[in-house]
């Protein structure tokens, strides 16, 4: 838990280094906060299961995609948008691992279909013509592991599943709110907590998992 309890205090400082304008320190405060939720994922057994590996790919992934986003620019924003593909990727095929509860993926499908149609309506006037398609893309794959969290959820995975992707969805809209609208209001704020929350939680759940197949 003190890598995790490292990860919340570097989100803190982020947070009030942004809004404070201080660019140096927001940048290594992300590095940090980002490093302590690798390190949590390790120090809680993530190598010891299949699963375990699978969130920590979808973790390293999300490591770089924070890197990418420290950078000014389209490229800098479009490389971010691919590592964050790429984890949101790994954790599907994690959460899809440990079997998946029909009637739970059905249930989550209607409200995440809703809440992104929406996003994706909302987006839309905002959206340069060259990164409408990637936006779209991105959008269905991070409801497809929202709703896969919710079908690992049914077939016994520990609610830490459904919640850090959930927690993690919801922060991919405070990236676009800043990215492409013209909204005056840090939506970083609430954003980065949801962001790094979501990430310590699937960290922590490869912990449970090391335990199962240890005792399989």
């Amino acid at each position: 838990m003190l890598f995790a309890a490292a990860s919340v205090i570097a989100c803190g400082l982020l947070v009030g280094s942004r809004a404070l304008g201080l660019d140096g320190l927001a940048a290594a405060a992300k590095v940090a906060a980002s490093t302590a939720f690798l390190l949590t994922a390790w120090t809680a057994g993530a190598l010891g299961s299949r699963y375990g590996r699978g969130v920590l790919t979808g973790l390293v992934l999300s490591w770089f995609g924070d890197l990418f986003l420290i950078g000014d620019g389209s490229r800098w924003f479009l490389a971010g948008l691919v590592a964050f593909l790429a984890a949101h990727i790994a954790y599907i095929g994690a959460f899809a691992g440990r079997g998946l509860a029909d009637r739970w993926l059905f249930a989550a499908l209607a409200p995440v279909a809703v809440v992104s149609l929406g996003a994706v309506i909302w987006l839309a006037p905002h959206l340069p013509e060259g990164m409408i398609v990637p936006v779209r893309i991105y959008t269905f794959v991070i409801s497809l592991m929202v709703v896969t969290a919710f079908g690992a959820r049914g077939a016994g995975a520990p609610l830490l599943v459904p919640a850090g992707a959930s927690l993690f969805y919801l922060s991919d809209l405070s990236v676009a709110a800043l990215a492409f609208t013209d909204s005056v209001f840090p939506h970083y704020v609430w954003g980065l907590p949801f962001y790094y929350t979501g990430q310590l939680l699937l960290a922590l759940s490869t912990a449970r998992a090391s335990d199962e197949e240890e005792t399989a």
